[in-house]
């Protein structure tokens, strides 16, 4: 596994502590993280979205997100996009987030 791959993955793990604040599920079994682009150096692009685009916890739910990713090692920058396309729905929860909410 090359080092980018290990990152991404240190990634993934430290967004599975981040959880919405008004659901209790992480944000990256939500499927509110939509892409990880980690590049050479070690900046991260984040493309994310929310539950509702009305949400009011938005720039805390960022800063908790950008914090996360900056505690894993060698992380230079990041940057963290709010997308609404393709607007997140209940199909985008992981199985993990389906059994927790008690939907499977």
């Amino acid at each position: 596994m090359d080092e980018i791959t290990k990152t991404e993955q240190e990634i993934v793990a430290a967004l599975k502590q981040v959880f919405d604040p008004e659901i209790p599920v992480n944000v990256y079994d939500l499927g509110l993280i939509y892409k990880i682009d980690v590049s050479e150096k070690y900046d991260v692009e984040i493309d994310m979205t929310l539950t509702a685009p009305n949400c009011p916890m938005v720039d805390d739910l960022i800063e908790d997100v950008r914090a996360a990713v900056q505690s894993v090692k060698n992380i230079r920058g990041v940057s963290i996009n709010i997308v609404f396309d393709p607007p997140w729905s209940k199909d985008m929860l992981s199985d993990e987030a389906k059994l927790d909410l008690g939907l499977i």
